[in-house]
């Protein structure tokens, strides 16, 4: 689940996060990374099954997540184990971290009166920009130019359903 390995960078994989992490870490990175409605249910799963016996492949871990759910979850328009392969991929690349990184790194090279316009595609992501943007509003760095999020057009989604959580935030260096 790792987009690369980088000198310097965690070594943390996603076997050892389900066979090693105790349960009130697993429930964490399933409601803040994964917004896991059944974060609870799912960590403890996850964490009684690892300890009977190593959670090898993604089809025993997607196995672990449809008994730890009710039988109605299963028929959703998502499949059940998607937010909890979110929230493992997030935390082993440290995703969070990196978007913080970007943006303060990109706002050192922005030249005053430079736009900086940002798409997010999960609501943990865009509350990190939504956040980034006012701390460096009050600081007098950054203009919010967009009051509320851009989101895309019903006839947008329809041609490229891809968009549906796509969220835009610009902002201008002053």
């Amino acid at each position: 689940m790792r987009y690369h390995e980088l000198e310097g960078t965690s070594e943390i994989t996603a076997a050892e996060i389900v066979n090693t992490w105790p349960e009130e870490k697993l429930e964490k990175i399933l409601k803040e990374y994964g917004e896991e409605k059944f974060y609870r249910q799912i960590a403890e799963k996850i964490y009684e099954e690892s300890k009977k016996n190593p959670i090898k492949t993604t089809f025993d871990l997607v196995e672990i997540i449809k008994k730890a759910v009710p039988a109605g979850y299963l028929h959703q328009k998502i499949h059940p184990a998607t937010r909890t392969f979110q929230a493992l991929r997030i935390a082993v690349n440290d995703e969070f971290g990196n978007i913080r990184t970007g943006l303060s790194a990109a706002v050192k090279i922005l030249t005053n009166g430079g736009k900086m316009a940002v798409i997010t595609f999960h609501s943990g992501e865009d509350r990190i920009i939504k956040n980034f943007f006012k701390e460096k509003q009050a600081e007098g760095i950054l203009k919010i130019i967009n009051k509320k999020v851009i989101k895309p057009s019903y006839a947008e989604i329809r041609e490229n359903p891809s968009a549906r959580s796509a969220k835009l935030r610009a902002a201008i260096k002053i």
